[in-house]
């Protein structure tokens, strides 16, 4: 009769450590998901004031002064200077669109050459079109017709990204969102996370 007792006992005991670590991963999971939450609305809250002052649009300045002050007040901003009749600054006009979308962190931003006769002498642009970025105010490149592009008019999306990459005015989604913890549903093995670029 005591091993029945017993058993019953060790039985119990197994139960309310069972229940016990049943509460415990229930408060886990909750508190993991009450800060993807707070995550999430943070993030949507970033974008959302980035979208109020024209962060992932493509916007044409008509008065230098303004392009001057976005250049030198915003973090990150790429320039183009154009003129409406060059079909070259249309083609990079489509290509800055795209990258425009895709970077809510950079400023994209573009001026017409006649209204801006002070940039264009002061920043030499000779030959259109011309593409400068910007980090903290400070030039990092200038791009001058497609050269830096691989010479042709049919340059892909990617090799105009990859010289803003590399000229520091564009950020990886990983590099932007540094304090972003993994979802639970994402492995640590950093072999096995899918790559979205």
């Amino acid at each position: 009769m005591s091993s029945n007792l017993r058993d019953l006992e060790l039985l119990s005991d197994d139960e309310a450590l069972f229940e016990e670590l049943e509460k415990e991963e229930d408060n886990d999971v909750a508190s993991m998901r009450e800060r993807r939450i707070k995550e999430i609305q943070d993030e949507l809250k970033r974008r959302h004031g980035r979208a109020e002052n024209n962060h992932g649009l493509y916007t044409d300045i008509t008065k230098e002064k303004e392009f001057m002050d976005i250049t030198t007040s915003e973090k990150y901003v790429v320039g183009h200077f154009y003129h409406k009749d060059f079909r070259r600054c249309k083609i990079m006009d489509t290509h800055l669109e795209t990258l425009a979308q895709k970077y809510y962190d950079t400023r994209f931003i573009k001026i017409e050459v006649q209204n801006a006769p002070f940039l264009v002498e002061k920043l030499q642009v000779k030959v259109l079109p011309c593409v400068m970025a910007w980090v903290n105010g400070y030039a990092q490149t200038k791009m001058v017709g497609f050269d830096d592009l691989g010479c042709t008019d049919s340059f892909a999306t990617a090799a105009l990204e990859l010289k803003l990459i590399h000229a520091g005015v564009l950020k990886k989604k990983e590099e932007t969102i540094q304090n972003v913890q993994k979802s639970i549903f994402q492995s640590n093995d950093t072999d096995s996370d899918l790559d979205d670029e």
